[in-house]
């Protein structure tokens, strides 16, 4: 049956990683209050959120300078997922946008679901702040994993990987 849960507005925000490199489960987490709901997610779609929200803060900046204003909220400094790590669904498909009247920045996760199925929906409420807090942890999660091969972009693991770039054949 699908849900629907709206954290607004959230009192923390985090993407984190648990497990070795090369078999991490990837994580978004948001809480409000004492109400934690987390999401799994792929590394990939971290990437990509840390970059859509840098492009939605590029945006704003554009659109609503005005509204830059400092604010005497915090901004927590704790980016580690909160224990117990207990995943309502996998992310199928996330979403970002901005309420003017608010002024708030929101994170909207789909579930994968089979064609035929509601997808359960998380919405993430938070201040500018908080998304470039997460941002920047986001990529720092991510870096925390496998090099990257300069040669092919592929991940390194411990033993070493078999790079096609470097076979003798040019590409």
């Amino acid at each position: 049956m699908a849900r629907q849960i709206e954290l607004n507005p959230i009192s923390n925000l985090t993407i984190g990683a648990i497990g070795l490199p090369g078999q991490r489960t990837f994580y978004l987490q948001g809480s409000r209050g004492t109400q934690t709901v987390s999401l799994m997610i792929e590394k990939e779609q971290a990437v990509m959120l840390a970059s859509s929200f840098e492009s939605l803060l590029e945006d704003l900046d554009k659109r609503y300078p005005q509204h830059r204003a400092e604010t005497e909220e915090p901004v927590w400094t704790d980016m580690r997922l909160r224990e117990p790590v207990e995943p309502l669904f996998r992310v199928g498909n996330m979403g970002v946008g901005y309420n003017e009247a608010s002024e708030q920045i929101v994170l909207v996760a789909y579930e994968l679901v089979e064609e035929d199925e509601d997808p359960s929906v998380v919405s993430y409420w938070a201040t500018r702040e908080q998304i470039v807090a997460l941002i920047q942890h986001a990529y720092e999660v991510v870096k925390a994993g496998r090099p990257i091969c300069g040669n092919c972009g592929r991940p390194i693991d411990a033993d070493g990987h078999f790079c096609p770039n470097r076979n003798g054949h040019i590409h």
